[in-house]
């Protein structure tokens, strides 16, 4: 191959931009899973929906006894 057709061919990849969509699309969905994981963690809402959830099983095994 002459250097011609190799600066060319550099020039053309240098330009394509068509793989730059994937890495966006793997950062939004990197940014949404963590934010979900802050606010559903342990830390943030999840705590209180473990308790509710708790209090709904405690509350249903009293209702139905085995």
């Amino acid at each position: 191959m002459s250097r011609s057709r190799i600066a060319a061919f550099m020039r053309r990849f240098a330009k394509d931009e068509s793989g730059i969509s994937a890495v966006e699309y793997g950062l939004l969905a990197a940014g949404i899973a963590v934010g979900l994981w802050a606010f559903v963690g342990p830390e943030g809402i999840g705590g209180s929906l473990q308790s509710v959830f708790g209090g709904v099983r405690d509350d249903l095994a009293s209702a139905a006894p085995e």
